[in-house]
């Protein structure tokens, strides 16, 4: 209660303080932006993570680009024809990198095949290119892709994969400039709206507008991006002035900050679904205690445990209603998303404890759950609620809430049984999270690559393995939706809410949002 208390008081001074902050405010040419979480690399191609990719995609574009609702349009690429399995692509004339180099199909041909050279990547953009059998350079500005078959998601996936300059990134490596050698700038090159100036890890990151960019002027000369992972400094730093725009303020100030004359606050509707992952890999699990096996192996433990979470009342008091309950791994009517799967699961605690004692663990059991703390809007108190709600059902629980670049190192070594996590759909449809998150591993076709439960079910991958052969939407969303039922029936993972976004601005500011989540300083504008 005290804490709160300070908290209102220091709130309300700096509201004062702030007051008439934009009355007579010259336009800045500068923008200072407060990111909740740091990119943990500006190597476009090491991990497909929504703070790495948002930064990448300032300093460099793909051959098409998403909107905000994540539809595909051109970028670097003004046209594409496709016969059978052969694709040709136009690219946009005159258009040169920002270090002055012109851009051409050898650029195209090296990125597309550095991104399964990159070594060590947690989260890899082969996943993106897995259906490419062939890339061609016709002439400097024609590329010709030759895919597996039919591949209808090409266009899609080509808008996640940031063309980079084959001199500038070239190097004695496989991969050229290596990832290390990309974080310090060497060989940052992209023919984006801004150019790289300096980064200090936990402190700022540095760019300016790149003089050769093709499109649109942005609207600002220098952008700065402020790591900031705690929710409450962001919003004291829009408030003091210290920032212009801040990513998810606190669902708890939303509504004072809306209130507030001089800022401006936006909120969009994501495809980011925040979800439990189980353990289903073996006898032996890290994390849990009272039992000898792997009790995340018995889908009756899985069904208890998604029946143990009050859904609707997480989301009402921990998220402040600024999200969805969920049902499946993408919000329906995405392309792919189960019309039979709108509503999640009510709890149903008795029903859970019997399904537990049906299972042998009538006396229950011990488990860590692992979450990040700062990475999803407001993660470490989902999972607090979530492990509350585990233990009235006798899954005594305790949180392991680490700093976003431990988690994902945590995770990726396999060190939960069970964790709390979040994945954001790039393409809009169904089969990028299922190939991401739970078709069976393989590395060699870049399938199941977040795959950390190691979830396998030959039916539900040949779904999503057939449907990435059909050219229909109609048809291929409906292979899909299968697919997402047989995953939720088997509570392959346990789907929690989808995430509202907000962003809160000087009310000189505007921005629209996306459906993605990512911050584009080149869409912010002033009034």
């Amino acid at each position: 209660m005290q804490t709160k208390l300070v908290r209102i008081w220091s709130y309300g001074l700096i509201v004062a303080a702030f007051s008439g902050l934009t009355a007579g405010t010259a336009v800045a040419r500068d923008l200072v932006v407060a990111l909740k979480t740091e990119p943990s690399s500006l190597d476009p191609q090491y991990h497909a993570l929504t703070p790495n990719n948002q930064i990448a995609q300032t300093l460099f574009e793909g051959l098409v680009k998403s909107s905000p609702d994540i539809v595909p349009e051109p970028a670097l690429a003004e046209s594409w024809t496709n016969e059978g399995s052969t694709w040709t692509f136009k690219l946009r004339k005159g258009v040169k990198f920002s270090d002055g180099s012109p851009f051409t199909a050898d650029d195209v041909v090296f990125t597309y095949a550095r991104a399964a050279k990159v070594p060590n990547s947690p989260s890899p953009f082969t996943i993106y290119l897995n259906g490419i059998e062939k890339v061609e350079a016709v002439d400097p500005l024609t590329v010709k892709i030759t895919t597996k078959g039919p591949n209808p998601l090409l266009v899609t996936n080509l808008g996640n994969v940031p063309i980079l300059s084959s001199k500038a990134a070239a190097g004695p490596a496989a991969e050229g400039k290596t990832t290390a050698e990309l974080n310090s700038g060497n060989g940052l090159v992209g023919t984006g709206p801004y150019k790289f100036v300096s980064w200090q890890r936990g402190a700022e990151l540095v760019f300016e507008r790149n003089p050769h960019y093709w499109g649109t002027k942005p609207a600002w000369d220098k952008v700065t991006y402020r790591p900031l992972s705690s929710a409450a400094a962001r919003v004291a730093a829009l408030l003091s002035g210290g920032v212009d725009l801040i990513e998810d303020p606190p669902t708890d100030d939303l509504a004072n900050l809306k209130k507030n004359d001089a800022l401006n606050v936006i909120e969009k509707a994501s495809a980011r679904v925040i979800y439990v992952a189980l353990d289903q890999h073996g006898e032996k699990t890290p994390g849990v205690i009272g039992t000898a096996k792997n009790p995340l192996l018995d889908k009756r433990v899985r069904e208890a445990l998604s029946l143990a979470i009050d859904r609707p009342a997480l989301v009402e008091r921990i998220m402040g209603g600024v999200a969805k309950p969920a049902a499946q791994l993408l919000p329906y009517p995405m392309l792919g998303a189960s019309p039979k799967l709108q509503e999640a699961p009510k709890a149903d605690i008795e029903k859970a404890k019997a399904l537990l004692k049906e299972a042998g663990y009538g006396s229950g059991f011990a488990i860590q759950l692992g979450a990040p703390n700062g990475r999803y809007i407001n993660d470490s108190r989902v999972a607090q609620t979530i492990a509350s709600m585990w233990s009235r059902i006798g899954v005594k629980t305790s949180v392991e809430a680490a700093a976003p670049p431990v988690f994902f190192k945590n995770r990726d070594s396999y060190a939960y049984s069970a964790y709390l996590a979040g994945w954001g759909t790039a393409t809009g449809e169904m089969s990028n999270t299922l190939n991401s998150l739970l078709v069976t591993p393989n590395p060699a076709l870049g399938i199941g690559t977040t795959n950390r439960s190691r979830y396998s079910n030959p039916a539900m991958d040949k779904l999503v393995a057939d449907s990435a052969t059909i050219m229909d939407d109609k048809a291929r969303g409906a292979k899909l939706a299968e697919a997402s039922e047989i995953a939720m029936a088997d509570y392959a993972m346990l789907p929690i809410h989808f995430e509202m976004s907000v962003w809160a601005m000087k009310k000189d500011l505007t921005y629209k949002g996306r459906a993605d989540q990512m911050t584009l300083v080149q869409d912010v504008t002033a009034k």
